[in-house]
């Protein structure tokens, strides 16, 4: 028989835990499932791979369009020049894997196994809970497969090489706006799982949700090359954080006087994020209905 919860995970917090507790619990889950992640060095092999083989076929393909586009400046009129634009492509490509392109399979699995009951029994914030797992799942693929991608760009002919960043301040400043990015992606991770709690139209909306913020992090086009007339928009929404942002610093075609900005951007989508999310999470746990008996 079905039954309703009518308590939010926090009720369930009966004993006092210090916040130093708490948060050493979630660092543990954020090490268990990171653990998970680095064991399966044969399928990071196989993706990093995969990533390799697109990067050549985008870089072949722009390469094309730069030397035969009407008076070879389409690219170079964006402020983007070929070189710029391979780079860009390689590292597009390792941040690619922070994105979330789907839900944790774990925490899918508890919401459609009606396994959420026994995770609200937890002496844990459930939304905390779910950030540090969706935290460990962007953050291993950059580290294990994204560390494979570098090096091979860095080994390639010169014509398909990565460059090194436009100045050491962008560099610095794109490694800041680069964990701005990971909470981007983590927080928005979090708010499609509790969108997903309690609902029965099934994964494919879930996935086109995604899938439009990894079109408009500028992951299959860099934003830059989009009309000009689009430029504002997708430079104040909040997937151009996800990767568009770091490497305009990186590359240079941002310059650091404008990273306070850019970065405080990427920082106010991630607060809008993490406290909508929570606020869906709320409302979804006051109507979720668990299967048992």
């Amino acid at each position: 028989m079905p039954y309703k919860l009518i308590r939010t995970s926090k009720s369930f917090m009966k004993k006092p835990e210090t916040i130093f507790h708490s948060y050493k619990a979630y660092l543990s889950v954020f090490r268990i499932k990171a653990a998970e992640g680095f064991q399966y060095r044969i399928a990071a092999l196989a993706g990093a791979s995969i990533s390799i083989f697109y990067a050549f076929i985008e870089i072949t393909v722009y390469r094309v369009f730069y030397r035969y586009a009407e008076h070879n400046l389409a690219g170079n009129m964006a402020g983007l020049n070929l070189s710029q634009l391979i780079t860009y492509i390689w590292l597009a490509q390792v941040l690619l894997l922070m994105q979330p392109m789907n839900i944790d399979s774990d925490i899918l699995n508890k919401i459609v196994s009606g396994d959420v009951g026994i995770e609200l029994c937890r002496p844990l914030d459930l939304y905390n809970h779910w950030f540090a797992k969706n935290a460990a799942g962007r953050i291993i693929p950059l580290i294990w497969r994204g560390s494979i991608l570098l090096l091979v760009s860095l080994l390639v002919p010169m014509n398909y090489r990565l460059l090194p960043p436009a100045t050491i301040s962008g560099f610095l400043l794109s490694l800041l706006s680069l964990f701005s990015a990971f909470l981007l992606c983590t927080s928005y991770a979090t708010l499609v799982c509790a969108v997903r709690l309690n609902i029965t139209w099934g994964e494919g909306p879930t996935y086109i949700i995604m899938l439009i913020g990894g079109i408009l992090s500028g992951a299959y086009l860099p934003l830059q090359l989009w009309p000009d007339f689009l430029q504002k928009f997708i430079l104040l929404q909040p997937f151009a954080g996800y990767l568009d942002i770091p490497l305009r610093l990186y590359l240079g075609t941002l310059s650091p006087n404008q990273a306070i900005w850019a970065i405080g951007l990427q920082l106010l989508w991630v607060f809008l994020f993490i406290l909508v999310g929570r606020m869906v999470m709320t409302i979804r746990l006051r109507k979720i209905i668990v299967q048992g008996g």
